[in-house]
């Protein structure tokens, strides 16, 4: 899917075109609202991704030109925790969703898809393995039925095993998902992020394996066949073991 990012801080666009790229988006970068108007001049795109405080204009000024000039591209509007205002306006000019900042970038992901498909008269699907699933419309995984309760990293984690559909996740690109604004995280921090998600998947019929030299894959079995856990390396961060 190709995406327009509109985002003047620099820093932040850096980050979100990477991880986008790294799930598989097309991001192009503009840094204010005259370069968005000029890429949304000369390309299509599946959908945009548009902060509001640009440099030149208002990012709202933008979303009214393209709906007045009948572009009905999906808009993701990136907005300040609790600008109030900001969304009643967005709405009123035919914005299709609001994400307050700060943001994790696996909702982000998840919220461009939706609106995607959306605008494509596709169905928001549930993703399944086994007794995992995953609707992609509440960002909820049920295993068994039941609500699987999971901290944001065992979030981002889980939700990039099942959506490489069987195949594994390198290590590199799992602590990119999980840990996406520290480039320096050990392997022993992905280690005990997965040791976690292996316990509460433990006598289900989904388990975690390793795949030596490739990296990590959610896999089906029988219930109760899953991997044997190994303990977390000791020097894995204590940060981890809080709300991660």
């Amino acid at each position: 899917m190709r995406i327009l990012l509109v985002e003047d801080e620099a820093e932040l666009a850096a980050w979100l075109a990477r991880a986008l790229k790294q799930s598989g988006f097309v991001p192009d970068l503009a840094p204010d609202a005259r370069t968005a108007e000029a890429l949304l001049a000369a390309n299509e795109y599946d959908a945009v991704l548009l902060d509001l405080r640009l440099p030149d204009r208002h990012g709202l000024t933008v979303l009214g030109q393209m709906r007045n000039a009948g572009d009905r591209t999906p808009v993701l509007v990136l907005t300040a925790e609790g600008a109030l205002q900001d969304r009643v306006r967005g709405l009123n000019l035919g914005a299709d969703d609001f994400l307050s900042k700060p943001f994790a970038i696996e909702e982000v992901e998840a919220r461009l898809t939706a609106l995607v498909r959306r605008s494509r008269g596709v169905a928001t699907p549930r993703l399944q393995l086994g007794s995992l699933s995953y609707d992609s419309a509440s960002r909820a995984f049920m295993l068994d039925e039941q609500l699987l309760a999971l901290t944001p990293r065992e979030h981002a984690a889980l939700t990039a095993l099942l959506m490489s559909g069987g195949m594994p996740v390198g290590k590199q690109r799992l602590a990119g998902k999980v840990f996406p604004h520290d480039r320096d995280v050990g392997p022993a921090a992905i280690e005990l992020v997965l040791h976690r998600l292996r316990r509460k998947l433990a006598g289900s019929d989904v388990r975690i394996t390793t795949v030596r030299g490739l990296g990590y894959m959610l896999e089906r079995g029988t219930a109760g066949s899953g991997e044997p856990d190994e303990a977390p390396a000791a020097d894995a961060p204590a940060t981890d073991t809080d709300h991660g």
